[in-house]
């Protein structure tokens, strides 16, 4: 009997956690099943193929909003070329509407929610040959030409399920995903996990094992999937004391946490962590109260800001904050005022998202109460509101794509802070950055690192409020390109002068100067140095701009040292020279 588990994931970089949990549950099964996973961007006919060649008896797929579409046409050409392979479903896409999926997709069983107990006992049925589906809890099936749903099965507890990494070869060059606890204590609207009642957690001893592993094999980051981190907050402070006592240097770890109800103690404690060592994804979705009250946020707004700019201050921690467009009571004026209070924090990122009606959430049951019209097949994002018209997504859109370019990337992030300042509110300048990125057309080609140099050059410089400005931003986002590319070629507007070519060489030449600016780079030869840095020469002090968002016309010159990088901005360092 040979049962494959596959999963299509949104990038290879990504890793299907899900599947390794079901092949390490089904302890003594081992050499009969086999994973195998591919990406979105796979051809549905090699993945097809693929699947066809490995003459499996059971395929079982882990199905989520990004690639159920794929998984559907999938699974119907499967069941035409190997008529008798028995087809599960599994994940959150399938989970809250299994009687549906039979309706349209043509498997034969969905296991509902948590699988492991589920996918063992039914895979134990099919080895050995003693298959009675209505004993097994958890599953929706096909029977007869009937579709049946058994009761749902128990959750089991966290510290039975083994740990799958033991060996971390194939998982090399992907992101290393792991969790701590299942369940959230929140009711938010918009996610499944308000369908679930309680919050479960590993053991202090089984996380820290688990940790010490990743630490020891100095895995470069791991994402944790738990979907409030700090819902228990000792639970949260012991994972960030043992990562803190026990850091290897290199390891960063992702957290997804509410931070308004961050204590005292708990922020006092992170202001301890070495630089790089924590990333933080914080949902802020809407600063409308009417909007948070309708998706049962009960976020603090005053207190999450107050947090996220102390942690802000100790600059250790890359924090991500999110915005969520299409809610209820959200129009467009409103949606600006939450950007521009979010931004207005500084995040390292900032994640403008649309809402999608995930099945079994709150808000798709109550979209004809907030008049939410959305698209009939997955990933069902939000077309128009009642608050806010489809000509406004798209807007949105725009301006979320010119925040991912520009701001996300860090791209141009010094020069934007100067820019800013010659618009009424940073969401006016995004709005204005995205028009004449429609306007120009730019948004039906694609371009590569310096073209959107010269895009955003070009129109800081030609946009009325900001053109007198022109010898400044020129300066600043000059800074912006050293600092995030090492520059093999400039671009026109930026070349060098002759005379900074050779001064150029004299900085390079003065190794004592920089062993004294630049320690790291001491005992580098000139050559080396020519090959590893970039000199720049600026009219404007842009290195105080930069580090203190004050501007004066000083001439300035600056090292940037390109095998180091911060490690909360991914920029490049840099020093001053002179």
């Amino acid at each position: 009997m040979k049962l494959l588990l596959t999963a299509l994931n949104a990038k290879y970089i990504h890793s299907a956690l899900a599947l390794h949990c079901l092949k390490a549950y089904a302890k003594e099964l081992q050499e009969h099943i086999f994973i195998e996973e591919y990406t979105i961007n796979h051809q549905e006919d090699f993945i097809l193929q693929e699947i066809y060649g490995k003459a499996p008896d059971v395929v079982c797929f882990s199905c989520y909003l990004w690639n159920i579409k794929q998984i559907a046409n999938i699974v119907d050409n499967l069941k035409k070329i190997l008529p008798d392979v028995l087809i599960i479903l599994g994940g959150p896409e399938v989970s809250y509407d299994a009687v549906g999926t039979l309706e349209k997709i043509p498997a034969d069983i969905v296991i509902r929610g948590e699988g492991e107990a589920t996918f063992y006992e039914l895979a134990k049925a099919l080895v050995y040959g003693h298959v009675i589906l209505e004993d097994i809890a958890g599953i929706t099936y096909r029977k007869s030409g009937k579709i049946y749903s058994n009761v749902d099965r128990m959750p089991i507890n966290l510290d039975d399920l083994p740990f799958v990494y033991n060996d971390m070869t194939e998982f090399e060059h992907r992101i290393v995903y792991y969790e701590t606890q299942r369940g959230c204590p929140y009711c938010c609207q918009y996610c499944l996990s308000s369908i679930e009642k309680g919050v479960r957690f590993l053991s202090s001893e089984r996380v820290e094992k688990d940790l010490q592993f990743f630490l020891d094999k100095k895995v470069p980051q791991v994402k944790f999937v738990d979907r409030t981190f700090n819902a228990n907050p000792s639970h949260a402070k012991h994972i960030w004391n043992y990562l803190m006592e026990h850091d290897n240097g290199i390891t960063n770890f992702h957290m997804e946490i509410t931070a308004d109800i961050l204590d005292e103690e708990s922020i006092l404690l992170l202001k301890k962590a070495r630089k790089g060592l924590f990333q933080f994804e914080i949902g802020v979705q809407s600063t409308n109260a009417d909007t948070i009250k309708a998706i049962q946020r009960n976020t603090d707004f005053q207190k999450l800001k107050e947090i996220v700019k102390k942690i802000k201050q100790y600059g250790n921690i890359h924090q991500h904050l999110d915005l969520i467009a299409g809610l209820p009571y959200e129009d467009y004026a409103s949606f600006r005022n939450s950007f521009n209070d979010v931004y207005a924090l500084e995040p390292e990122q900032l994640q403008l998202g649309f809402l999608k009606l995930l099945k079994g959430s709150g808000l798709r049951t109550d979209a004809k109460k907030y008049g939410i019209v959305y698209r009939k097949e997955a990933v069902y994002e939000v077309l128009y509101t009642n608050a806010l018209s489809y000509a406004e997504i798209c807007r949105l859109k725009q301006i979320e794509e010119m925040v991912e370019t520009y701001y996300n990337s860090q791209k141009a992030l010094h020069s934007i802070a100067y820019a800013i300042k010659c618009f009424k509110t940073p969401f006016d300048f995004y709005e204005a950055l995205a028009e004449n990125w429609i306007f120009k057309n730019y948004h039906t080609l694609q371009h590569n690192k310096m073209e959107l140099y010269t895009i955003f050059y070009d129109f800081i410089t030609q946009t009325d409020c900001t053109a007198k400005y022109q010898p400044i931003l020129k300066d600043i986002l000059k800074f912006d390109i050293f600092l995030n590319d090492n520059v093999k070629t400039l671009p026109q507007w930026l070349l060098e002068k002759p005379e900074e070519k050779q001064k150029k060489w004299e900085y390079f030449n003065h190794t004592a100067l920089i062993e004294q600016k630049a320690p790291s780079l001491a005992n580098q030869t000139p050559k080396q140095l020519s090959k590893s840095c970039y000199i720049g020469f600026f009219d404007y002090d842009v290195y105080v701009w930069a580090k203190e968002r004050k501007m004066t016309k000083k001439k300035t010159v600056i090292l940037f040292d390109y095998k180091q990088k911060d490690a909360v901005t991914g920029n490049y360092s840099y020093y001053l020279l002179s």
